[in-house]
């Protein structure tokens, strides 16, 4: 998360939101991401709710919940997505913010 938070502005700059979720009780989500001082909003997901509705994958030998980024447009559309095979498996925020010009220019 700490790659989103430095690039959080160039997110915005796109119009874009982001949100976190992790799968952290709802006491301890807040405490680290108060620590963290976090610039976006997040959501504890400690039963998956959220997650299983993306199609985020939980592997109990990986250390649990797998990386996933999705850009989700207006509409509730999934314009991209991103499932990490491993906790290290994360897209680089230059691609995101590629793809998020990428659909700023569609809708123009």
């Amino acid at each position: 998360m700490a790659q989103l938070r430095r690039d959080y502005q160039e997110f915005v700059k796109r119009g874009a939101e982001v949100i976190a979720i992790g799968p952290e009780k709802p006491h301890a989500f807040a405490d680290w991401w108060r620590e963290h001082k976090m610039p976006f909003p997040g959501l504890a997901d400690p039963e998956h709710r959220v997650s299983k509705l993306y199609g985020q994958e939980v592997r109990i030998f990986k250390l649990g919940r797998m990386p996933a980024q999705l850009i989700i447009d207006r509409n509730g559309m999934i314009r991209y997505k991103h499932y990490g095979a491993s906790m290290k498996d994360i897209a680089e925020n230059s691609e995101l913010l590629s793809r998020l010009d990428e659909l700023n220019r569609e809708e123009a």
